[in-house]
């Protein structure tokens, strides 16, 4: 069965512990998810906060800072000064000057940002406390597109409960939190880097699935074309991927269905990269398959960056900021491969 982040971690035991900046170093979910990845020694964490909040929260869960934890004040942290120039010099041709440059970088979401793109942490993980648009933006802005992805997009991870049986499996279903409408070159691109992160993440070779409410011509509309047509500028961008399209769910997923409306088809029925045509389709499956079918789902996990950045839901838990921080650790060392 596959692993979660944590599990496959774990088991793996890399040599190098990444360094993860958090940028809500204050919050209690985040500390305690960051001194239960401390624990099982995957990776060494920066607090970023008021020192004296986080030293306190530390203490009020029995730990201090050491020993793969470290605390990082923007308003303090030598570090800070050349952070603030750095971030001059990436902002300024948007009007920001040296004292704006210092105020920003003084907040923890771009200061720990600033680590990541300056090389002082390998990845970053917020959004306990600060929404979505913020961090996905500080991350664009700061950390900014890898030079080989077509688009930043998200994931999530999707694991069956321990007892499932028949067709169940772990999959990756993107993109169900950021790319509202993309455009068929827009969802060829996700299914690229969707299917990167399928090799780094479930440690699977990807079979993708280029979702609607056709199979193989069994309905004809321009929103079915575009679904076609990713299908076509994805092969002829990565004629290694195995993907197939127009498919529908049930078709992706369960075999005998497939041997009827998909026969012969490399993908269908055993598809792991279920690639949706719109943020509707993707955000509304991606919270059935967990409610109702009792996946366990991570994420929103962004892919495209040029370093490893992730964002966390405000309703986390310490648990899911573990299994987000290994994500990251994961993302970090597929890079080092």
């Amino acid at each position: 069965m596959t692993k979660a982040p944590l599990d496959l971690l774990l088991s793996e035991a890399p040599a190098t512990r990444p360094i993860v900046s958090l940028s809500e170093g204050s919050d209690p979910r985040v500390v305690a998810g960051a001194l239960a990845t401390r624990d099982a020694g995957i990776a060494n964490l920066i607090l970023v906060g008021p020192a004296g909040a986080v030293a306190a929260e530390l203490k009020a869960q029995g730990a201090t800072a050491g020993d793969g934890i470290s605390i990082h004040d923007p308003s303090t942290s030598p570090l800070t000064a050349d952070l603030a120039t750095a971030y001059h010099a990436l902002r300024r041709h948007k009007g920001v000057d040296e004292k704006a440059a210092r105020k920003a970088v003084e907040t923890p979401l771009i200061y720990a940002a600033m680590l990541v793109r300056e090389g002082h942490a390998d990845g970053t993980v917020g959004g306990a406390v600060a929404t979505t648009s913020d961090v996905v933006r500080t991350d664009l802005q700061v950390i900014g597109k890898a030079p080989d992805a077509a688009m930043v997009s998200s994931f999530f991870l999707m694991y069956p409960p321990p007892n499932a049986g028949g067709d169940a499996r772990a999959m990756l279903y993107s993109d169900c939190g950021l790319v509202i409408d993309p455009t068929s070159d827009e969802m060829a691109g996700i299914a690229a880097a969707s299917a990167a992160s399928c090799r780094a993440l479930l440690r699977q070779e990807p079979k993708i699935a280029l979702l609607s409410f056709s199979s193989k011509g069994s309905a004809r509309h321009p929103l079915v074309t575009k679904v076609t047509k990713a299908l076509e500028r994805l092969n002829a961008d990565h004629p290694d991927l195995d993907a197939d399209g127009e498919l529908q769910f049930d078709t992706a997923f369960v075999p005998a269905i497939a041997a009827s409306k998909a026969p012969g088809s490399n993908v269908a029925g055993q598809a792991n990269v279920m690639i949706f045509p719109n943020l509707d389709a993707g955000n509304i499956a991606y919270k059935i398959t967990q409610r109702l079918g009792g996946y366990t789902a991570i994420g929103p996990i962004l892919q495209g960056l040029a370093k490893p950045a992730n964002d966390l839901s405000r309703g986390c838990v310490a648990n899911d900021v573990t299994q987000m921080i290994a994500v990251t650790v994961l993302q970090a060392l597929a890079r080092q491969d």
